[in-house]
């Protein structure tokens, strides 16, 4: 069964850090590609990072670019992304999701499970 769990969500001041860790079960993190989004009340849902199969690739939302690194932990199993430099427009619920297509690179043809989010607040 393959499941995801978010966590590392938290309250933070602007300008601070948070390390988000996606924990993967049911497939190996290295064979697949991971996505990472975001929420804010009454905004669309957004698409922030993916880290392709083997780390061979990675994406950024442009808003995020230069602050925010995906990485990957196979002996773990997790995903994480690295959140520096946090802005209010950060804040949103945070959650994390797979391609099921084996070797994907980013982004995938098509997100297929997902985890639960986890709420990252950024304080002014």
């Amino acid at each position: 069964e393959v499941q995801l769990q978010a966590s590392g969500g938290g309250l933070v001041q602007a300008g601070g850090s948070l390390r988000l860790s996606c924990a993967a079960s049911g497939f190996n993190v290295d064979e697949h590609a991971i996505g990472w989004f975001r929420q804010a009340p009454g905004k669309e849902r957004e698409g922030v990072s993916c880290i392709g199969s083997n780390a061979a690739s990675t994406y950024y939302v442009d808003s995020v670019k230069g602050r925010f690194t995906t990485s990957s932990d196979d002996a773990k199993n997790t995903v994480y992304l690295q959140m520096n430099s946090l802005k209010p427009e950060d804040t949103a619920a945070y959650y994390c999701a797979v391609s099921r297509t084996y070797g994907d690179s980013c982004p995938p043809v098509s997100w297929d499970y997902w985890g639960q989010g986890t709420l990252v607040t950024v304080s002014s």
